[in-house]
């Protein structure tokens, strides 16, 4: 599946290793209700024919008085919705000093309100059998539930309260920093490949807070406070400054009354101001880290390129990466798997990612664990000699062919779940797309040709734009 959904399918993942795993910290995605599988009618286009099919065609969106910008995507096939409100702040929003505080916000969202106590909104999801959870990225954090379509309203309504009405006290507030400093323990300071994509990200992001990790550093994470909490609710947690996306067994008329009826009774706050990050110096050098661990029993080997995103991008580059990336590395007849796996027989795994969903950069990205005792300085010399040939002769018109033909069938697979819909739509629009920018993904990428594929790979697989990460088992006299 090309990488533009892949991502928006999780939460965005910013290791060097993995489009397809949710890291988003504070959650992976979640099962949701089930649904039925997708029917002929359900798909616009088969991805056989020469047509293009657009993502979601019926989907609309409008705002309400207050600013609230609002996404309905219609799914009649079975009488549940998924519902989403993501807010523009994310991870690389916090304030110098206070990394975490965005993450840390999300975990107190659910502390409770003048009108609902703590867990009373969850209590509430769980009794009509339905899910929720939430989850922060670098550029937006998001709370979701899925629930039987008359459910709606009071998802709504316990969202929109505690939009306004959070309450926060020392004694919610400390423990829940004990809470996030324990799960930075547990999935970074306990895993070393964690600890290697930490590092990665440190050096591939010199002066842009994409550098910093999502759920913070533990030494500022100590010392964020209530205050630092409430300062950063009652700046981005208003509806001005929020999306509400809503898919499934809904018409827009239900939904813009649901939404009127609730998030339109609140206030219009004070604008956030404009995001201003710093941005990257161009690289001048490329960049090596080794890890050895003790726990590291399976060495890999992982390269990433600093790239431009949908959002920042030039027109088409965006598209052209995602090409290059399928090519490259996307399955077993990716040039990456057939030179490493098949042919060379040096890697048990190997492949490619392009993650452009952020709203200041991108990345491409490169992995492959060695077969046996393979050295990672082999697997590393055999993955740019397959890097150096996109470089120096691009791509086959079979393989833009091929790939084209894949993003067709993502397209339609895409849409066979309405929380996926929910989350591609979320994650595009939050950063600056608009709708018709979703819809029409998959002709833009169809437009991509073999010469655009040449100059991404020519201007972005610049070994001055890559860090390479090794994570390597310690040596045996320091395992004692």
């Amino acid at each position: 599946m090309a990488s533009i959904l892949q991502s928006r399918l999780a939460a965005r993942k910013r290791g060097p290793a993995a489009l397809f795993i949710a890291v988003a910290i504070s959650t992976a995605v979640p099962a949701y209700a089930d649904e039925k599988p997708a029917t002929p009618a359900r798909a616009e286009l088969s991805a056989e024919s020469g047509q293009l099919p657009r993502i979601a065609p019926d989907a609309s969106t409008f705002q309400l008085a207050n600013g609230m910008n609002v996404v309905v995507i219609p799914d009649h096939r079975s009488p549940i919705v998924t519902h989403m409100v993501w807010y523009k702040i994310g991870a690389a929003d916090d304030p110098a000093g206070k990394s975490g505080i965005a993450h840390f916000l999300e975990h107190l969202m659910f502390k409770g309100t003048k009108n609902h106590p703590a867990g009373e909104f969850s209590a509430k999801v769980s009794e009509v059998g339905g899910v929720e959870n939430a989850f922060t990225t670098a550029d937006s954090t998001a709370y979701f539930q899925t629930v039987a379509k008359e459910q709606l309203g009071m998802v709504m309504g316990f969202e929109a309260d505690r939009m306004e009405g959070l309450q926060l006290t020392d004694p919610v507030v400390l423990p829940e920093r004990d809470v996030i400093l324990e799960e930075r323990r547990m999935r970074t300071d306990n895993d070393p490949g964690a600890q290697l994509s930490e590092a990665m990200d440190a050096a591939l992001y010199q002066n842009h807070p994409y550098g910093i990790p999502v759920i913070g550093w533990a030494h500022e994470m100590a010392g964020l406070t209530r205050e630092d909490a409430i300062a950063q609710y009652q700046r981005y947690y208003t509806p001005n400054n929020a999306l509400l996306v809503v898919a499934g067994d809904v018409t827009a008329d239900e939904v813009k009354k649901l939404a009127e009826d609730t998030y339109g009774k609140l206030p219009r706050r004070s604008e956030p101001g404009v995001r201003s990050r710093p941005k990257e110096p161009e690289p001048l050098t490329e960049r090596s880290l080794v890890l050895r661990d003790q726990r590291v029993s399976q060495p890999s080997w992982n390269q990433v390129y600093l790239a431009p995103s949908y959002n920042s991008g030039k027109p088409g580059e965006a598209e052209a990466l995602d090409i290059l990336a399928d090519v490259i590395g996307s399955g077993p007849t990716s040039r990456l798997y057939r030179a490493l796996v098949v042919e060379q027989g040096i890697a048990g795994g190997a492949g490619s990612y392009y993650s452009g969903d952020g709203l200041d950069y991108g990345r491409l990205g490169f992995y492959a664990t060695p077969r046996g005792d393979v050295a990672l300085d082999k697997l590393s010399a055999a993955v740019e000699a397959v890097l150096a040939d996109v470089r120096e002769h691009g791509i086959t018109a079979e393989e833009l062919a091929l790939a084209k033909k894949r993003t067709r069938a993502s397209t339609i697979y895409s849409q066979d779940s309405q929380a996926s819909l929910a989350r591609i739509f979320g994650s595009a629009m939050i950063s600056g797309q608009s709708l018709s920018d979703v819809q029409d993904w998959a002709r833009r990428v169809d437009a991509v040709t073999l010469s655009d594929v040449s100059q991404a790979a020519a201007k972005y697989l610049d070994k001055r734009r890559s860090v390479t990460g090794s994570l390597l088992p310690a040596p045996a006299e320091s395992r004692s």
